[in-house]
Parts: C-alpha cells; structure tokens; sequence
C-alpha cells in the first residue's frame, strides 16, 4: 500500500509537471478591465498601417490599444451603438460594424449610418459589403449605405461573413453558404450547403467555411467539391495563423487548432495554457506575428511563444519573492519571502524544508558542499544546513509461518545543522556563502568576512578566520564574494569597494579607483580571466585580471535598458544577461569586451516578474537560465530559433499651431512629402508629437528629433516636442524612432513656413530704409541749405559791415585830412614872409607830405616804414612853422622789420599834431616829442609822449574847437574799431608826479604783416 501511495503521489507530481510545461509554453497575457479594458467582452479586432491595434467590444465601444494603454470611444463620441459586432480597416478609414448600422471613423471624425445590425464588413476591390440581420448592404463615401436586392432569402436572412476570392462572392448565412459571381439580382446565386455558417476564409487556392453546428469544410476555386476538415461544433469564427494554422474559436472549447499544411490537430488552447474562459470571439495575427485573443467574458489574451516559463504562487511556489536560487543534482533549490526551502524537479515543485526555528525567516544565499549538503545564509539566524538522502531497507513479513517475505522501501535520511554567533560566527546577518573545498567563506551584511571549517559529525567550527576593519577592510557592508581562477577571494560593498584576500592578506581597493563614485557594487561575475562587476545605478564595468587593474564601464553599440544591475550570469554560450528593475538584458560581447548587441526581454516577452532580486541566478546542465524576482521565478530555455525583428514605422499623431490641432490636412499626406504648410506671423508656436507603436516591448521605444539644421536630440522617450516663438522663414522638423534592438525607423519629416510680416520683410525694410534716408538727407540738406543761407546772410552782413567800417574809416581819413590841412595852411599863412627860404622849405616839405597823404588816404593800410616817414615830414613841416623850435625822436622796438608791419595810415598823426600844438607850443621852456613803437606776437603799440603843459591845462587854456574835438573823436572811433572799447589811454603826468609835466598817449592795434 504504502508502495501504491508513492506511486501515486509520483503520479500527480509528474502530472502536475507536465500540466505546468504545457501551460508555460505558450504564454497568454490578459488584459481585462483592470487594464482599462472597456468591456470584458471582445468580439473583433483589427490593426491599422500605423500598428495600433483596434478592439470592439459588447457594450464598451471600441479601444485602440497601443502596447501600453488603451484609448476607447463610445456612443458619446459618435458611434452609433457600443456594442461593436465587426471591424475593418481601409487605408485611414476604420469600419465599424455596431448593433444599430455602420460607423465610419475617417481621422477623428465619426460618420453613422443607420443600417440592421452588423456582422461582417467585406473590404475587396468590389467595393465595401456589410453582413447585417436582414441581408447585404453596400457601403460607398458618396451615397452611404445601401441596401442590396440579391434574392428573398438572403435579403431576408441573417448574413454573418462575405468573402470575395477574387472571382465569387461566398456568403455565409444562418441560412446556408451561399456562391454568386454578382451581388445583383442579375447574379447567379448557388446554395453550396445547408447550416448556419459563421465565417470564412481563404487559404492558397481554396475557401474554408466554418459552419456552427457542423464544423469545417474547404471548397477548392471553381469546383463543387468538399472537403471536411473537423467536425467540431459551437464554432464563433475562424482565423488563418502564421500562413498555415486554422484556429477555431468556439464558444465552449477554447481554441482548436489544425495544421492546414497536412491536416493534423496541433495543441488546443485552453485553461489549462492560461485562458480564464472557454468562449472566444475572435482570433488576429498582428504584424509582429503576435496573436489577439477576443473572449466573452475573459478580456483581450496575447497568445505569443518564447523561450520564457513562469512560476507563481497560482502554480506551486510558496510566495512569488524569490531571494535566493542554487541548482544541484538535476534539482533547483530556492528560498521565497515565504521563508523555508523549495525545490524544482521532474516531479514538480516541492515544499522541501517547511518554515522552522531557523528558517522563519529570509533566506538570502544558497549553497552546497562536496557531499551534497545544502547551505543556506539566513538573516538573524545564522547558517542553515540541510540534506536528505533516500535509502533502501528491508521489511520483512512473519503473518505467514511456513514463508518469510520481504519487500523494499525507501527511507528519508534527513541532516540538518546551524551554526550561528554562538558557534563562533561573527555575526548571523548572513548575505553570501561561498565553500570552496572544506573552506567556508561568509560575507555578513555588516560586520565583513569570515573563513572556517566545520565538523559535521561533532557540529562545530574551527579554524576561523575573521576579516574585518584590523585586516584592511574598509567597508564591512559586504554585498558579494567570489574567487577567480588564481584563487583570490573577492568582496564588494555597499559602498563601492572592492578587494581581495590571498594568503590571509587583505588588498583593498576604494570606490574611487573603481568606478569613481560609492555607489554598490552588488554582484561580482568572472569569465574567460576577465572580472565584471554590477553597480545599482552605474551599469557593469570590468577589468581584466592582470597585476594593474584597470576598470572601465561596459558599452559599445547599445546601450543597457538599465544601469541598475541585480544580477550577472553567463550561459553556456558566453553571453552575458544582465537582470535589472526592467527586466534582463541580453548583452553580446566582442573579444575586446565591447557590446555588439543588447537583446532586452520584459514583461510584453514573456519575462512577467519584471524587477529581478539581488544575486537569484541559476544555471542548469541543460543550460537553462533561472532568474529570480519580485513577481515570480522565470526559467530561460535557450533556442536556436530567433524571429526576425523588423524596424519600427514612425508616424506624426499630432500637430498643434497655437496649441490647436492641426485638423485641416491629412499628416500622413504631409509627411515626407515637398509640401510646406503656411504659417501667420501669429502662428509661431508649434508642437509635434510622434509615435512608434510596438506592441510588444513599447516601453523599449525611444526617439530623437531634428530641427532644422541643428544636431540631433539624444535618444530619449520623449514623443512630444513644442517650439515657442519660432523664428520667420522656412523650417524643417525630423524624427526618428529606435526599438529595442536598436534598429532605427525610416526619418519622418514635415516642413512649414512662417511668414514674415510685412514690416518685417527685407524689401519692406529696404523700402523704409531708403524712405527714411531720403527724408533724413532731405532734412539735412534743408539744415545744410538753411545754415548756407543763414551763413551767406552773415557773410554778407559781415562783408556790408566791413565795407561800411572800410567806407566809415576812409571817410574819418577824409574827415582828418582836411583838418590836417587846415592846421598846416594856417600854419604857413602865420609864418613871416621876410623868410622866403623857410617858407619854401615848409611848402616843398609840406608838399611831400601833402602827396604821401594823398597817396596813403586811398589805402586800408601802409607799411609802418611809410607811417614813420609820413610822420617825420609832418613834424618837420611844424618845426618849421614853430616860433620855437623843439627836438623830438621816433623809436621803433620791434624784432619785425617795419617794412613788413602793416598799420593803417594818419592813425598817429592827430596825436602828433595835439602834441606839438596844445602841449609843446605854450611851452617857455624847449619842446620834447617822442613817439614809440613796439611790437609782441599779436599786437603793435604805440606811444605818443610829449613835455608840454599836459592835457588838463591844455583844456583850461584853450576850449575844445570843433576841429579839435573832431580830430581826437575820428581818431579815437579809428582805433576802436581795430582793437576795441578802451583800448586808447590818454594820461596827464603832472597827476602821477608835480614835478613833470606833459601828456602820454598810448594805444595797441592788432599786429598784421605782410607776409
């Protein structure tokens, strides 16, 4: 019995194994209203050019999905009805085929047509052909819908799928499949079967008919002949998958699936791969060969096949935390957040060691030793051991006298040891174990490292070894251990450094001479004499094992989809994955350790735990990659098979002037082309927003941008760009989108002009320019004009002036010569004529001095030479004429010769004259006259000087004559107008000193010359 128990016991393990294998093959993603689904129920799905993908639901309108999110429309934004029966795409257009008629969605505008209910939309080079309850309608964008006349039975009737294979019209009706070359009452109708036929399809050369009670048939082109390909029943519709898989979907079974190729059944899928419903609406292959799943009641599934299994608490493990994995003997060992011990193996998965005193609580690091044993590193309890082995015994039977039997069992052996603080360890915050040989290394979590051996029989240490902050560990937060191939141990830390010990020496190496910064270095990976290393926020870096270590970071041709690394493994190929927040990168290395490729798989790739913990890695001998993560443990199979990846398609879903969208032009039409859209002066704000839609890794997208003649952006994921205040002219906007692996999209782009205002433009501005030149040059000639003007009224106000001064001192010349004259005359009327001699001497003197008068009266000036000789033929002509006779002298102190001073004439005469008469004459003692004349730089002076009675009893004696008064105001008004107001000084010399008497006259004139 106990034998039959155990057999039966293998039994549901191993059923269990396999249902897990099967159900992890394949796997299925729902997405349900917890996703923001609509409705629960999906009955049609499409794709449109740009990638997203469409889904028509029963009560919830439609909702384009686009990898991430769904966006969804319903009656409130102009569909004719929520419940969604068909969808087609033409071009831009999507047909949507609803409870209450048509509604044709062109851009974002909603058209309706009142039609029965909709089944099917046929889209041919025909026409567009609508399946409703009562028969078929035609669809076109001028006239609308129509109803078409075929027969009273099919106009009558319910039609649920047309198909056009490029010579026939087949029909499926509840009433029967129908075949007519015209849908006209002129056409020739052939019922080809009795039943209610639900949908069609072509596959090569032949037409499948999917009936709903009486399963498949085929009908080859042009003949009345058919094949059954099954006779399954409560069929929805039929689908065509990868080229050459019927799938059926049926309202009670799932999904039935038939090789068209040779007409073998393949897998069904059902439950038991994942779907939560048996009834399913619609099956689509999308263009990146993924296949949608429309259910009633279950949501939207993607069916996709990878290399990727997943386990969960839904099938088997304890917890989906895992923290700790280690593969031994065909078995992987695994500690969850559950706490305790599991294993996985051809029977299953197994609760090996249920939660105890000592695994209560996480496990962190799991290990073995040579016999097999078990390790297990815990947090607050120490180091766990454990083994069970299975052994033969005998049982022997003695019911029976006469016989003794026996039979063989199996017995558990079970070991199990902890070593904890109290054994010695210094501490029992337990982070990593590592056993090489009978040597037990440990990393605590903060109080460093520790080597020892251990005793299993007696259950003790010895030969510890510890290495702490006296050894020459500086940072005793241990994050990893591992020994290279010369048998160096390793250690990181929490706060980046790195180090080594060889022969109980500790070589210590800080953050900065690794990666430059503290940050953790969490994993430590050796292969082929190469190091590398993980950081949490810096990516890998290595270095290879030589005497100067040198560490550079990882890169090359990709990059990381992240640089927080929680895990490192290498498989049996060489490469390297990485584990991250996002998933696990698959990094292919040159020899030179730069990175050829990146490969990233996440939860749209099968890999659903997403965020993998720190250092759960496995590798199996099948070569099989085990990572451990928050939402699970997923088991990578490696294929040789790889499907081949395309490059993204990139589209512009919006552009905004002044933050409006732009409605009025077809993108698409714009994109790329020689069109260039005409922007106001006002409109200089501009938005874009682009997109790449991949349905499977859309978080993997990212794009750059161009503008103009600029550089390019960096690579981010940032799919709307606005510019503000955009300059005038002609503009150029480009984008580019990358997916995962890295392979571009083609460039889009669009091109716009804004227009330069009018007073703005370069010929308007020229224009003002010139205008306002104009004007300013018109003003500065008027300015010019005008101070010509006002100059030339000046100049000849000045030159009227000095003419008149000219004509004014010409005619005081003439005013002083008569005088001059006069006074001569009288003089030699008075003088005696018994001197005959003496009067002929001052009549020829006077003669002289008569003609150089004359002469120098026509002329402004004379040279002071002229003046003087002038001078003395005057005063000699009045010596003449004297009673008495005087002595008199003309002195000249100048450096300048007086042939080159130039002085106007008569200007010294009258003073001369005054002398001689008023001063020198009444005198009863000799006469003295001296005139003196001295220069400078800028003026001529003269002084006229005489020892007569002085100017104040000359005025007593003798009152001012007309002449007299005459002769000194010419004078004086002939000087002033030379030199000015003041300039002549007339003093008497009796006034200053009573002992001398006479008058001094001195005056100065501007120096003028004649060179």
């Amino acid at each position: 019995m106990r034998f039959r128990s155990q057999a039966y016991f293998l039994l549901a393990f191993l059923m269990f194994g396999t249902w897990f294998s099967i159900a992890q093959n394949n796997q299925l993603r729902a997405y349900t209203l917890k996703d923001d689904l609509p409705q629960s129920q999906v009955n049609a799905i499409a794709q449109d050019a740009l990638g997203y993908l469409w889904i028509g639901t029963q009560g919830g309108g439609i909702a384009r999905f686009d990898g991430i999110s769904f966006k969804v429309w319903t009656e409130k934004n102009g569909l004719n009805s929520n419940y969604i029966q068909a969808l087609q795409l033409k071009k831009d257009t999507l047909f949507i085929g609803t409870r209450q008629g048509l509604t044709v969605r062109i851009k974002n505008t909603f058209n309706r047509y009142t039609t029965p209910r909709v089944y099917a939309i046929d889209i041919s080079e025909k026409g567009v052909f609508l399946g409703t309850r009562k028969g078929i309608h035609q669809y076109d964008a001028v006239n609308g819908t129509q109803a078409l006349d075929c027969n009273a039975l099919i106009n009558s009737t319910q039609i649920n799928d047309i198909l056009f294979d490029g010579s026939f019209f087949w029909i499926a009706s509840r009433r029967g499949l129908w075949k007519t070359n015209r849908l006209a009452t002129d056409g020739t109708f052939k019922k080809m079967m009795d039943g209610d036929f639900k949908s069609l399809l072509k596959y090569k050369e032949k037409v499948i008919a999917a009936s709903f009670s009486d399963g498949i048939f085929a009908f080859e082109a042009e003949k009345e002949r058919f094949q059954i390909l099954s006779e399954i029943s409560q069929i929805n519709t039929i689908s065509l998958i990868n080229g050459d898989e019927l799938w059926i979907n049926t309202t009670n079974a799932g999904i039935k699936r038939i090789n068209l190729t040779d007409n073998l059944v393949e897998k069904s899928i059902t439950k038991r791969n994942g779907l939560s419903v048996y009834h399913i609406r619609q099956a689509y292959q999308d263009r990146q060969n993924n296949v949608w799943i429309g259910s009633s009641g279950g949501g939207l599934f993607k069916y996709e096949k990878n290399n990727f299994r997943h386990y969960t608490k839904d099938n088997g493990l304890t917890a989906n935390r895992i923290y700790a994995l280690h593969y031994l003997n065909e078995t992987l060992w695994l500690s969850t957040s559950e706490s305790g011990l599991m294993t996985i193996d051809s029977t299953g998965i197994k609760q090996e060691e249920k939660t105890s005193e000592y695994l209560n609580v996480k496990v962190k690091t799991l290990t073995n030793d040579k016999e097999g044993r078990i390790w297990a590193g815990t947090e607050r309890k120490g180091i766990y051991i454990y083994q069970k082995k299975m052994r033969d015994t005998i049982v022997y039977d003695s019911l029976l006298v006469d016989e003794v039997t026996y039979e063989k069992q199996q017995i558990e052996d079970i070991y199990t040891a902890t070593i904890t603080t109290e054994n010695g360890l210094p501490s029992d915050w337990i982070r990593n174990i590592k056993i090489y040989g009978s040597h037990v290394w440990i990393a605590t979590y903060s109080d460093g490292i520790a080597r020892f051996q251990y005793d299993h029989k007696s259950k003790k240490i010895f030969n510890l070894k510890t290495f702490g902050a006296e050894e020459g560990i500086k940072d005793l937060a241990i994050r990893d251990l591992a020994r290279d191939e010369t048998g160096r141990i390793w250690y990181s830390t929490n706060k980046g450094h790195l180090g080594y010990i060889k022969n109980d020496k500790v070589t210590h190496i800080e953050a900065k001479d690794v990666t430059g910064s503290e940050i953790t270095i969490g994993t430590i990976r050796f292969h082929n004499y190469d190091m590398y290393l993980g950081t949490f926020g810096k990516g890998i870096w290595f270095s290879t094992l030589s005497k100067d270590l040198k560490f550079e970071k990882l890169q090359g041709k990709k990059e990381l989809y992240s640089n927080n690394i929680y895990q490192l493994i290498f498989d049996d190929n060489g490469v390297l994955w990485a584990g991250s927040e996002r998933g696990v990168d698959q990094i292919t290395l040159d020899k030179k350790n730069e990175i050829q490729n990146v490969t990233h798989y996440g939860r749209n790739d099968g890999f659903l735990g997403i965020e993998t913990c720190h250092n759960a890695t496995a590798k199996d001998t099948n070569g099989n990659l085990w990572f451990g993560t928050i939402y699970g443990l997923t088991k990578y199979a490696p294929s040789t098979s790889k499907q081949q990846s395309s490059k993204p398609q990139l589209h512009f879903e919006d552009i905004e002037v002044e933050y409006r969208s732009l409605d009025s032009i077809n993108l698409r039409d714009w994109t790329n082309s020689d069109k260039q859209l005409q922007l106001t002066e006002d409109e200089n704000n501009m938005a874009f927003q682009f997109r790449s839609i991949d349905l499977d890794n859309p978080e993997a997208i990212v794009y750059r941008y161009k503008f103009d003649n600029n550089n390019w952006s960096p690579w981010n994921q940032e799919s709307k760009i606005t510019f503000g205040g955009l300059d005038y002219g002609d503009h150029t906007f480009l984008a580019q989108s990358r997916n995962k692996d890295w392979l571009e999209s083609d460039t889009i782009s669009f091109q716009f002009h804004v227009i330069q205002p009018l007073y703005k433009k370069t010929w308007f501005k020229n224009l003002l320019w010139t205008i306002l030149g104009l004007i300013i040059l018109y003003v500065i000639y008027t300015y010019i004009k005008r101070v010509k003007a006002k100059n030339r009224a000046i100049r000849e106000r000045l030159q009227l002036e000095n003419h008149l001064l000219s004509l004014e001192q010409k005619a005081l010349r003439l005013q002083m010569n008569p005088h001059f004259i006069f006074n001569v005359l009288n003089g030699i009327k008075g003088m005696s004529r018994n001197d005959i001699n003496k009067m002929d001497k001052t009549i020829n003197t006077f003669a002289v001095l008569l003609r150089e008068t004359l002469t120098n009266s026509r002329k402004d000036s004379i040279t002071l030479a002229q003046e003087i000789k002038t001078l003395k033929n005057y005063v000699e002509v009045e010596r003449l004429m004297a009673s008495k006779d005087f002595a008199y002298e003309i002195d000249l102190k100048s450096d300048l010769d007086p042939e080159e001073v130039l002085i106007p004439p008569m200007l010294i005469q009258p003073f001369v004259e005054n002398a001689i008469r008023h001063g020198i004459m009444p005198l009863q003692r000799p006469g003295e006259l001296k005139v003196q004349f001295t220069t400078d730089t800028n003026f001529l002076y003269a002084t006229v000087a005489d020892n007569g009675i002085g100017i104040q009893q000359s005025t007593k004696n003798k009152p001012n004559t007309d002449h007299q008064s005459m002769a000194l105001q010419v004078t004086k008004e002939r000087i002033e107008s030379l030199a000015g107001q003041n300039t002549l000084k007339i003093e008497d010399v009796s006034e200053k000193d009573a002992a001398l008497a006479g008058t001094k006259i001195s005056f100065k004139i501007p120096l003028e010359t004649d060179y």
